[in-house]
């Protein structure tokens, strides 16, 4: 076995555990296999969710101190080793090197934002004869972790898209069973081994790996799993909400999201703005601008620049540091991605620049002359594809950029406060960011979608809610 081939295990009950059957990990740019990683079975699956269960009761008795310190220690080692997991993110992910130590640096401040919140998780006093019959009754309530919570994680983001499921989950005390995407597996065992040398209490994190439509959704319909965390495609969020029985689910489902350019100071720092928006990591980001929405009296400059801009990114290998666009995640995903344009092309769309593909990079694609039935319009493309679209007046807009089933983040480019307050009222969206792209994020805020954009929240401190349940305490008072 070549040596550079990482040999993965699973992660059950404090112990790394080999498996039965194995498959490869790819390495997208290349094609090598760069890992070898064990499918979980019945048994494996059943060991690990009897590990969690007890290990419960070692979570929630950790101190918030305790949790705190092991939280902060996982994002001082993520720190320490930026280099590494950079690299490794990037032959697994496929993910442009930049883009990838963009990544370890969020995860570093996500488990940090988690150690803060441990220490934060308050109840609050409730004014019980602020009732009639409450004379007497004094009353408050505690938040309380919710039990073993299932993390299934996608590919895009394979280190922090983590960090938000697990640290919250062991911020509030629970325990947790790591599921991650099989073709980005290998970043998440550097994780089990980092928190594994900060102290991780046995059993509190345990990692099995497998394909979804099997290995997770065993664990999703066991009873004995308290909540559901998936980030991931709007078809497998549907079925996890539908098979989850009476389990807490939170799902976000990515979206098709729009920008709305009224006017500007900047042109040419907007178009650079949404270039990035719109093509990072081959547009494979939930966030991504898929669809641009520009005033009329601006389109023709904004179009000329976007298009000359764009033919000057670079594409290629993503571990050189100048690599603007790197390789689709499969070669599956690439197909399906061209299958999509093919169709948009089909149906009258022009392709201004990119519209082509080499092995599984995709050329950065600028289509006008797009309608509303187009996949590449309606659906998430998930690829370096954006579309632009003018407008005449600003109301349209807002209603073209709320036009979707999706409702994840939405940005408006307007100098007008009414405009401002105009789509913070029409855009139903989790998110509105004006004066930026919607791919904006910073990991302590509150992150998820409307519509079918899925539901709950992430960002620490929100995901502790969502993780935790209230529990209400009442004491009469003793008459003497």
């Amino acid at each position: 076995m070549d040596e550079k081939i990482i040999e993965g295990k699973m992660f059950i009950n404090g112990k790394w555990k080999p498996g039965k059957n194995y498959f490869d990990v790819v390495n997208p740019f290349t094609d090598e296999v760069i890992g070898r990683i064990p499918t979980a079975d019945d048994k494996d699956i059943e060991n690990t969710i009897d590990a969690a269960v007890s290990a419960f009761q070692i979570s929630k008795s950790l101190t918030a101190y305790e949790r705190a310190r092991l939280l902060e220690e996982v994002s001082k080692k993520i720190d320490e080793n930026q280099k590494e997991l950079s690299k490794l993110i990037s032959l697994e992910s496929g993910k442009p090197i930049r883009y990838a130590l963009g990544e370890v640096k969020r995860a570093v401040e996500t488990f940090k934002f988690a150690s803060i919140e441990a220490k934060e998780i308050y109840g609050e006093v409730i004014p019980m004869d602020a009732a009639e019959r409450g004379k007497d009754y004094f009353g408050f309530y505690i938040r309380v972790p919710k039990g073993v919570i299932l993390a299934i994680t996608p590919f895009n983001f394979p280190l922090n898209l983590v960090a938000h499921k697990v640290a919250p989950a062991i911020a509030s005390g629970n325990s947790v069973i790591l599921k991650p995407a099989s073709v980005t597996p290998l970043i998440s065992l550097k994780l089990i081994d980092i928190f594994e040398n900060a102290g991780l209490p046995q059993g509190v994190l345990n990692i099995l790996f497998g394909a979804g439509s099997e290995v997770g959704m065993k664990l999703v319909k066991d009873d004995r799993i308290n909540m559901v965390t998936f980030t991931g495609s709007l078809a497998v969020g549907e079925t996890i909400k539908r098979e989850a029985g009476f389990k807490t689910v939170t799902l976000e489902l990515g979206s098709n999201s729009a920008v709305v350019v009224e006017d500007v100071e900047d042109l040419p720092g907007v178009v650079d703005r949404l270039i990035v928006g719109a093509f990072a990591y081959s547009g494979q980001v939930c966030i991504s601008v898929q669809r641009i929405y520009v005033n009329r009296k601006l389109f023709d400059d904004f179009l000329t620049l976007f298009v000359e801009k764009t033919k000057k990114l670079k594409l290629g290998n993503p571990l050189n540091p100048e690599t603007d666009i790197g390789p689709m995640i499969t070669t599956s995903e690439t197909t399906r991605a061209m299958e999509w344009l093919e169709e948009a092309k089909s149906k009258g769309a022009k392709v201004l620049t990119g519209g082509k593909n080499e092995g599984n990079i995709i050329f950065p694609t600028v289509l006008t002359n797009v309608s509303k039935e187009m996949r590449v319009i309606k659906d998430e493309v998930f690829a370096p594809v954006v579309s632009i679209v003018p407008y005449d007046n600003f109301d349209e807009a807002l209603k073209l950029a709320d036009e979707t089933k999706y409702g994840l983040q939405a940005g408006v480019y307007t100098k007008d406060v009414n405009k401002i307050f105009k789509a913070v009222d029409t855009i139903n969206v989790g998110g509105l960011i004006l004066n930026d792209f919607p791919t904006f994020r910073v990991d302590h805020m509150p992150y998820g979608g409307v519509k079918k954009s899925g539901m709950g929240r992430e960002g620490l401190k929100y995901a502790v809610e969502e993780m935790t349940e209230i529990k209400l305490v009442v004491i009469k008072r003793q008459k003497r």
